[in-house]
């Protein structure tokens, strides 16, 4: 988009002599991080006019325009990211120095707001808060899905957020966290059910592992052909109907794309390994959450492969300083603990 900013000549028009505003580089860079002028409008206690009033007057000194609106939210111009990478460190630096507003020494600091997926939170994350807790620190959490809870981190109502995903752009922090292994698994009685009925001795002609995956290598030596085949006829349980967890599966160990619809999809990974855990088919899972299960016979391991699918989570939050020094607490903690996950 063209300045608007500009002389009879083309020329960008500055305010000659003029210093400019601290209050306003804050509100720009606040602005620039989180992509909204509504969600910078949250995180700084101000109007979303105010905000707007602001990233003006700072355009109008500087002779150029700095975001472009869109459907949602804005984009940086070129001028826009330039300044920003001149600012935020001295920006930051200096919100360390100045710390909490006069008198907020006493005040308690605000909850942290800590977000991500409802089974890693309750299996890993929960049962490991109680050093934090002790130490005084207030803790609000919320389970979801990764895209959704970016867009909040982003608008400034959370301050961390465990992602299955490393988000794109430049706008938010990430750091890896843990890796999480899939298994294939069942219950006993559906695994003594596969061998004493032999089906993995019976399907084994290509033709019938075909069945299962497409492209194959099903039939090629050394891949479970015989397994595949085999649960071709065993119920499947999954989280959604377009299999994420177990086509990723399919494809990494067997090298073929899944083409089966399940016969139980639930958007919970406890209700799923519920399910099979009673006798219900076959599924795919993280190994941390059905560790106990393995190990304590109620689940079945259906393959070890040598080269199992990994996904790497993430440990999100907005770049700078944040206000409230729980947060950084948190986030410390959670990188630590997440080392025995």
């Amino acid at each position: 988009m063209r300045d608007r900013y500009t002389n009879g000549s083309g020329e960008p028009v500055r305010s000659v002599g003029a210093p400019l505003d601290l209050n306003l580089l804050r509100t720009f860079l606040t602005v620039h991080r989180t992509g909204s002028f509504t969600a910078a409008a949250r995180l700084l206690g101000l109007s979303q006019p105010t905000v707007t009033t602001q990233i003006r007057s700072l355009e109008r000194q500087l002779g150029h325009e700095l975001f472009e609106r869109q459907a949602r939210g804005v984009t940086p111009a070129p001028h826009a990211d330039e300044l920003a990478a001149r600012i935020v460190r001295p920006l930051d630096e200096l919100a360390a120095v100045a710390g909490p507003a006069d008198g907020a020494d006493d005040a308690p600091a605000e909850p942290v707001h800590l977000a991500g997926p409802a089974e890693l939170l309750s299996r890993c994350v929960l049962p490991g808060l109680s050093p934090l807790v002790d130490a005084g620190v207030r803790l609000r959490i919320t389970p979801g899905l990764t895209e959704p809870l970016l867009e909040d981190l982003r608008a400034g109502r959370h301050d961390l957020v465990i992602a299955t995903f490393r988000p794109r752009g430049r706008a938010l922090t990430a750091l890896p966290l843990t890796d999480e292994e899939f298994v294939l698994v069942t219950s006993p009685a559906q695994a003594e059910r596969l061998t004493s009925s032999n089906q993995a001795e019976r399907l084994t002609s290509p033709s019938q592992a075909r069945r299962l995956t497409s492209p194959t290598r099903a039939h090629q030596p050394g891949t479970p052909a015989r397994l595949q085949a085999a649960l071709h006829d065993v119920p499947l349980v999954a989280y959604a109907e377009d299999l994420p967890i177990v086509r990723r599966y399919w494809r990494h160990v067997f090298g073929g794309r899944l083409v089966r619809q399940p016969e139980v999809t639930m958007p919970d990974l406890n209700a799923v390994k519920a399910a099979v855990v009673g006798g219900t088919g076959f599924t795919v899972l993280p190994r941390y959450l059905c560790a106990a299960e393995l190990a304590s016979g109620s689940l079945v391991l259906l393959h070890d492969p040598e080269d199992p699918p990994i996904n790497t989570s993430f440990l999100v939050q907005r770049p700078g300083t944040s206000g409230n020094p729980h947060v950084a607490v948190v986030r410390d903690h959670l990188l630590a603990a997440a080392r025995d996950w």
